[in-house]
């Protein structure tokens, strides 16, 4: 079907204006198709003798009817997704649309999900970008809003969510509050028995809701997320003049979702994995209380003022990164949320930065032409670095000018749509900086920039040179360390100053010893890979866990992780700084990430096959020396990251057999149903477990959540059976839904059965090609990340990737998967050139 392209959307937007939807969604006719019937109300702009012919756009699986200001159209004037209006002269319009509409099992539009644990169905939308049109027939662009009426007619027992305050007319017929102006994308239905806590804060309905399955898990974490989203609100009243404009805030946790989450005003919807059915880290409560923190963000920075076209989505996404991250530190009890940004979300950046897929974090208009490459641009770039040069800018800029700058965008813009250039010359008003200088050089380029640390010194003094590869420049703190005196491996803050690079003029010495310890972005303010100067490197290497800042010991992290990708620092010289330094470390999310590197990539991926014994052996040795620390019971979520850790790269069944029997790991943790289904994959890996275990494991736990566990073991078996119908599943029939589909791709390519699955390699580029084309982006997505064969680092995978790009045409969404997959598997081949094993 045909893409809106930004021409054709500025050209609309010229032609008309839009007051109002009422929209009617009956979702009592069955399991396959509900009923949509839609009055949009619109003006035609113009001379007054001239006429205005434009589309409205509709996926429908039946046109019943279109009237035109009463006057009946051909439902088969419909050319894909879009019906001709014509001759339409100034003035007010009216047309009406009789459709029925098709259910999806992938996450888009309106999707419907059949609970396996109890039989109860949930329906809920998500219509980001065009997928409106799936539900209902629109001028689907973010710069025509429009006030919006819902009425929903549900079966008896469901509940109605919307984005305004629902109320039950009876007969299982709902209303919702009409909206205030908001874009097509962001409408908003949830309809299904919620289980639901409600509750008020400052006068406004406040509500958390989620399938009646997971209803025990919600009532035991009620009090955190609430408390969390409290928190939030009160902490954005601070930051924002303009108040909260929506007319209640509920937040529902729905299943299959395909994002983290998603910002619908009034009613943002959540991934249900949120509602914790398992033992959790703290880091993992962490990342849900910024979650809520960053699409609560958005209700003023996205919903009340929205971008114009999708090539300023940074200015929805970067602005409620940064926010999220640093409203989540300033108002919860999760204070140190910038390290596990460091650690995880600022590597997604750096990663994404340095592919050939990369982008400005504001793309020239031109870049993004239509509505297929902006989906693209939903990545490491528009977040983590967008959400990084946030930072940047609030350090180089100060919070005070920076929020100055904010709250005029949003005062002159509420209820309308903005540019990049609206958002900059807000920000300018507050400040004699040139920000439109500092908004080319950091929005407007790609590329990491690399610091370079020199150091020269004496006996009374030394001085720091920063040499920089790149374009940018940048404001870093410098972090200056020394050995403690009371502790051989501690090390001390002797000082910490700030600095800009490059650096204007001479550098003056500064007075005392040379340091133990320099690093050049103590802190994290900037985005940019860092080298440290010799002495500094290692010392990072022998004194890592003694760097008393967390945050400082992920930009250190982070900088031995890029030089393992970039071949400087050998696989292995990681793996061993990691086993003598987390066991020492007092930050979950540093263990988390440091673990989840090392396994993934490092072993799996960048040292040579014959080297990958060597490096589980010491990632289990690792993780068991984690285990021996938590022994008192002092760090439970320590202790479950080290316990998944030790399952994940487990080499021999029996303590994992033993483990499942005795439904406990030794001294803790009991086996919930999270890690009872990991241990069976890794032992179905091994070949320690039949389909006989799996069937008795989803006996056990028959709930969704055991279903996608099921599937990931049966495609994890090392049985050419098992493999065949595992392919079958994923790519000759489009019955999995998204999230089963995923778990089969996560089972299905394994480094431990790499001869049993090597004929499925060339399959691979043609049956992905083809299931996307079929299913569209969603299913891309999930066939490009995670059905691709990544552990397959060979010259071959690579010559038939590029193969395909060359001459297969997979649809956007899969190339553009396919290309970053492709960068990451050479990048693999040539790190392994410098991981050779010893002869």
């Amino acid at each position: 079907m045909p893409v809106l392209t930004r021409d054709e959307a500025q050209t609309r937007a010229r032609l008309i204006d839009v007051q109002r939807y009422t929209v009617e969604l009956d979702l009592t006719q069955g399991a396959e198709t509900f009923d949509s019937r839609t009055v949009i109300r619109f003006t035609a702009l113009g001379e007054p003798a001239a006429t205005v012919d434009t589309f409205v756009e509709l996926k429908p699986a039946e046109l019943r009817s279109v009237t035109l200001d009463g006057r009946a159209l051909d439902p088969g004037g419909l050319v894909e997704n879009r019906l001709a209006l014509t001759g339409l002269t100034p003035g007010e319009h009216e047309l009406r649309v009789d459709a029925a509409m098709r259910y999806s099992h992938t996450g888009e539009g309106m999707h419907r999900f059949t609970d396996p644990t109890d039989g109860e169905t949930y329906t809920y939308t998500q219509l980001f970008m065009e997928d409106v049109q799936r539900v209902f027939a629109a001028f689907d662009q973010p710069d025509l809003k429009s006030v919006f009426e819902l009425t929903v007619t549900a079966p008896e027992g469901w509940t109605v969510l919307a984005n305004g305050v629902t109320e039950h007319l009876g007969d299982g017929t709902w209303r919702a509050a009409a909206t205030p102006l908001i874009s097509t994308y962001l409408v908003a239905v949830a309809a299904g028995p919620w289980h639901s806590i409600r509750t008020e804060h400052r006068g406004l309905p406040f509500g958390i809701h989620c399938r009646r399955s997971l209803a025990p898990f919600l009532e035991a974490d009620a009090d955190e997320i609430l408390d969390v989203t409290r928190a939030c609100y009160d902490r954005y009243h601070e930051k924002f003049e303009e108040p909260y404009p929506f007319d209640s805030y509920d937040q529902a946790f729905v299943p299959e979702f395909n994002a983290g989450a998603m910002e619908n005003p009034g009613l943002v919807t959540f991934r249900d994995e949120f509602i914790y059915r398992s033992a959790v880290t703290e880091t993992e409560r962490q990342t849900r209380a910024m979650v809520i923190a960053h699409e609560m963000a958005h209700m003023w920075f996205g919903d009340l003022v929205t971008l114009r076209w999708w090539d300023d989505i940074w200015l929805n996404e970067s602005f409620a990164e940064y926010m999220g991250f640093q409203t989540t530190a300033e108002a919860t009890r999760f204070a140190d949320t910038w390290t596990d940004f460091g650690v995880a979300r600022k590597a997604w950046g750096y990663d994404a930065d340095q592919r050939p897929s990369t982008h400005p974090v504001a793309p020239d208009p031109d870049a993004v032409p239509d509505t297929a490459s902006a989906m693209l641009n939903f990545d490491g770039i528009s977040y983590a670095k967008g959400a990084s040069a946030l930072r940047q800018l609030v350090a180089w800029l100060g919070e005070k000018d920076f929020l100055a700058g904010i709250n005029t965008h949003i005062a002159r813009h509420k209820f309308a749509n903005a540019t990049l250039a609206d958002f900059i010359e807000s920000l300018a008003h507050h400040t004699d900086r040139d920000v439109h200088g500092w908004a080319d050089a950091w929005l407007r380029t790609t590329g990491v920039d690399t610091l370079t640390s020199t150091v020269t010194h004496d006996a009374r003094e030394w001085s720091l040179s920063v040499d920089r590869d790149g374009s940018r420049p940048h404001r870093v703190a410098v972090g200056v360390y020394d050995r403690d005196l009371t502790d051989p491996q501690g090390l001390v803050l002797r000082e910490r100053y700030e600095r800009d690079v490059p650096h204007a003029g001479t550098t003056a010495p500064r007075d005392g010893g040379r340091p133990a310890l320099i690093v050049p972005n103590d802190q994290d303010l900037t985005y940019a890979k860092i080298r440290l100067d010799e002495n500094s490197m290692e010392t990072a290497l022998r004194s890592l866990s003694r760097v008393p800042d967390a945050l400082t010991r992920a930009v250190l992290w982070n900088s031995l992780r890029d030089m393992v990708r970039d071949g400087e620092l050998e696989g292995m010289a990681y793996l061993e700084t990691a086993r003598a330094h987390l066991p020492d470390e007092t930050d979950l999310a540093l263990v988390q990430g440091v673990l989840a590197f090392a396994s993934t990539y490092v072993a799996d991926r960048f040292l040579p096959p014959a080297l990958r014994p060597v490096a589980l052996t010491t990632l289990t040795e690792l993780c068991r020396d984690l285990i021996r620390r938590t022994e008192d019971g002092s760090h439970a979520g320590l202790r479950l990251t080290a316990v998944r850790g030790l399952i994940d790269v487990a080499s021999r069944p029996d303590p994992l057999q033993e483990w499942l029997t005795e439904g406990t790991v030794p001294g803790g943790p009991e086996l919930d149903p999270e890690l009872r289904w990991r241990v069976l994959t890794r032992l179905a890996v091994l070949g320690a477990a039949d389909e006989s275990a799996i069937a008795a494991e989803l006996e056990r736990d028959p709930s969704a959540t055991g279903q996608e566990g099921a599937a990931r073991c049966r495609a994890a078996l090392p049985d050419p059976e098992a493999k065949r119908r595992a392919w079958e599943a994923m790519f000759a029939s489009d019955d999995l839904s998204n999230y089963l589909l995923t778990a089969t791709a996560q089972g299905f390519w394994q480094p431990e059965q790499a001869d049993l699955v090597r004929e499925y390699i060339p399959r691979y580029f043609t049956d992905a090609v083809a299931v996307a084309s079929r299913r569209g982006p969603a299913i891309a997505d999930v066939a490009g990340r995670w059905a691709f064969p990544a552990s397959a680092v060979t010259p071959e995978t690579l010559r038939l990737g590029k193969e395909c790009l060359r001459d297969a045409a997979p649809i956007p969404a899969l190339r553009r998967k396919l290309t970053d997959q492709l960068d990451d598997l050479a990048r693999a081949l040539r790190v392994r050139g410098s991981n050779q094993a010893p002869r």
